[in-house]
């Protein structure tokens, strides 16, 4: 398989001064009506003035001659080539994709939306010239499978506790590295090379992000009760001990059921307890 190699073009400036004096040169051949002369010279102008050409930086310049691949003019500047070269046009700037967000499922099975912004750039020029039909739409395709390969990988999001399982929504820098990877192995072969990939947007797909948001919704009431229980509990066990410790009362098993009971309604419960006046006696 062929690489890339640099092509030495000759100055640009050289040969438009020797055209400028061709063109002087014809103008006075036709003068003196030496048509033969000034038909030649002519015909020299026209071979040496379209071999001019400008590269631009961060810009290459692709030559082919009559088929084969002779290199890349990767030096900016004002230059000159025999005006057979076919010639292609290859940029190296850095450039930015950021897609739409695609729906895909995820691990579990679950319609999600999700985007990536990529930033890449042409390092090979002669994969990216001959290697693929259009490196431009290369990067699109491949950079949607890629997207697509790894939202299949990794769940959305962790609903059974496992805080150590890679999610979509929480992998960070590790997921955003498996992307870039993935990338990157698949531009390969169009001489693309990934500065970074990194995923800009993931949600629930709207089919189900009502579903979904009430069971983070329950998932959220539900660990706030467990808190909230844990520290009853805490409450509880120590007001028993206190009131053990100190002698205040002498509680009896009936009567102790009867106080947690009481304590765990009013430190659990949803609104203000009521409280009720008690005008008999303790056990009325």
């Amino acid at each position: 398989m062929k690489e890339e190699k640099i092509f030495k073009a000759s100055s640009g400036y050289l040969f438009l001064i020797i055209g400028l004096l061709l063109i002087a040169a014809v103008v006075y051949s036709f003068i003196q009506e030496l048509i033969l002369v000034g038909v030649l010279l002519m015909v020299l102008v026209f071979l040496i003035l379209p071999g001019l050409m400008v590269v631009n930086p961060n810009e290459s310049m692709v030559m082919v001659l009559f088929g084969a691949y002779r290199g890349t003019v990767k030096r900016n500047g004002f230059w000159w080539a025999i005006p057979f070269y076919a010639r292609k046009k290859i940029s190296l700037r850095a450039r930015n994709f950021d897609s739409e967000p695609i729906k895909v499922n995820d691990k579990n099975g679950n319609p999600i939306k999700i985007g990536l912004v990529l930033v890449w750039k042409v390092e090979d020029t002669y994969k990216a010239a001959f290697d693929v039909d259009n490196y431009e739409h290369f990067v699109l395709v491949q950079s949607d499978a890629a997207l697509r390969k790894l939202a299949g990988l990794y769940p959305y999001d962790n609903w059974e506790g496992h805080e150590e399982e890679i999610t979509l929504r929480s992998g960070g820098e590790e997921v955003n590295d498996e992307l870039e990877k993935e990338i990157s192995d698949r531009l390969k072969i169009a001489g693309i090379n990934v500065i970074e990939a990194r995923i800009n947007y993931i949600a629930y797909a709207e089919e189900i992000a009502g579903a979904m948001l009430r069971r983070q919704q329950a998932a959220a009431v539900v660990a706030a009760r467990f808190k909230i229980v844990e520290g009853a509990v805490s409450m509880v066990e120590m007001a028993l001990e206190q009131l053990s410790e100190k002698r205040i009362i002498d509680l009896d098993e009936e009567k102790k059921a009867a106080m947690v009971s009481n304590l765990m309604v009013v430190l659990c419960g949803d609104k203000d307890p009521n409280p009720i006046i008690n005008t008999g006696t303790l056990h009325q």
